[in-house]
């Protein structure tokens, strides 16, 4: 069995967005929640987790990390409603 690894976009409680990745997408939402994730959910409370994509591998989901981190808010909230 292949491992998978995924892309994700958070809601936090200030109505931001946190995008990380992942092999394991509610174990670090749980981590972020008790504080334990990034530095930026300890400061901004996640609430839900919106987006996940998966992948085969993990450098195409670090690859689309990067890409989100790069797109505006307005993107975003696109990219999450499709």
């Amino acid at each position: 069995m292949c491992k998978k690894y995924y892309t994700y976009i958070l809601l936090t409680k200030n109505n931001t967005y946190y995008c990380g990745y992942t092999d394991d997408v509610e174990k670090r939402f749980k981590q972020h929640c008790e504080g334990k994730g990034a530095k930026y959910t300890r400061a901004n409370k996640p609430v839900k987790i919106v987006y996940t994509k998966e992948f085969e591998n993990k450098s195409d989901a670090l690859k689309e990390e990067f890409r989100i981190k790069h797109l505006t808010r307005e993107e975003k909230i696109k990219l999450i409603n499709t």
